[in-house]
């Protein structure tokens, strides 16, 4: 065996093992991209469904914001219209004259009246404008006396040193009874229809 043929014989191994290298990297290079190419499919996947999820999540939350604030605009809207109603009925109760006002005021000076003892020296508040009347109501009882202003849409309060007590029978307390027991089938009759 010459030379030459060991030369060529060594040459051609080496061709063909770098021919094995460059094969075995190739399917090595493919299955590297392939592995790739397959974690960006799932990243890109992943992605998409976090991004699914953070959009309706997003949407969820503003529809929920948007509910909500209307919510509170409707209640809003509906404690504007009771807080009207009731200042009307307060106008409307203020605006009482003559023998309604009258009859009124004597009713719950009576009601406040068995309150007091007998003998009692009572003295009766009320509004600035129903001084007259007043004074004129005041003058039934024994041992009461109007004794000045009290600011308030009509009726009286009435106190006595001797009982340590004093009662409130305005219009307004009677007015905030019957608001807070009856707000529901007004707010009903306002609403629900």
């Amino acid at each position: 065996m010459s030379l030459d043929t060991v030369v060529e014989d060594i040459r051609n191994e080496a061709r063909e093992r770098a021919k094995e290298i460059r094969s075995e990297g190739d399917e090595r290079a493919e299955e590297i991209l392939s592995e790739a190419e397959a974690d960006a499919e799932e990243i890109l996947a992943e992605q998409e469904r976090e991004t699914e999820q953070a959009i309706a999540q997003e949407r969820e939350q503003k529809l929920s914001s948007a509910k909500l604030e209307a919510k509170q605009k409707r209640l809003e809207a509906r404690r504007n219209v009771l807080q009207d109603v009731r200042a009307d009925v307060e106008e409307r109760i203020a605006g009482l004259e003559g023998d309604r006002r009258e009859e009124l005021t004597r009713a719950l000076l009576d009601a406040a009246s068995e309150e007091f003892d007998d003998g009692d020296t009572v003295r009766v508040y009320g509004r600035d404008d129903d001084d007259e009347l007043l004074t004129d109501v005041v003058g039934d009882y024994d041992n009461y006396e109007y004794a000045g202003e009290y600011d308030c849409l009509g009726g009286v309060v009435v106190e006595s040193r001797e009982s340590r007590l004093r009662v409130n029978n305005t219009f307004d307390s009677v007015l905030e009874e019957v608001w807070e027991d009856n707000l529901q089938d007004i707010s009903k009759r306002l609403f629900e229809q």
